[in-house]
């Protein structure tokens, strides 16, 4: 049986900041309602965090059919999006996206500790929503 009811925020986070081993990671969920709308954000992250790298993201829309995207950005593959896209699915939550930039701080996490920190940031920023069913 189909469900008419699906959980989501309703509006963007405010920025949440992950520190680990000297590097910065910002955290962002945004409400989404068309994969056109993530080129236009992460652009605009860009600009007001112009020295970051590695902007990930994972979004998921749909409710019976779902679309998602996971986008590790130049850090090792499956480090960074996917451990994002966990975090919309653990959450329970769709039409949304969670975008994190990194500030390298010199210091490598190596793999288990860049998937902790992109879990942490998307975490941190999905809690710093309000979720509505």
């Amino acid at each position: 049986m189909e469900s008419d009811f699906y959980r989501t925020i309703l509006s963007p986070s405010s920025e949440v900041i992950y520190k680990e081993k000297s590097s910065k990671f910002f955290g962002y969920a945004f409400p989404l309602s068309n994969e056109d709308e993530v080129k236009t954000l992460i652009k605009a992250l860009k600009k007001q965090h112009h020295s970051a790298r590695h902007w990930c993201y994972a979004y998921q829309i749909g409710k019976d059919t779902i679309k998602y995207r996971a986008n590790d950005d130049g850090e090792p593959t499956k480090s960074a999006g996917i451990p994002k896209y966990g975090q919309i699915q653990s959450i329970d939550i769709t039409n949304v996206r969670v975008v994190g930039g990194r500030y390298f701080g010199g210091v490598k996490l190596g793999g288990g500790g860049l998937i902790q920190a992109n879990k942490n940031d998307a975490n941190m920023a999905v809690e710093n929503s309000k979720i509505k069913v």
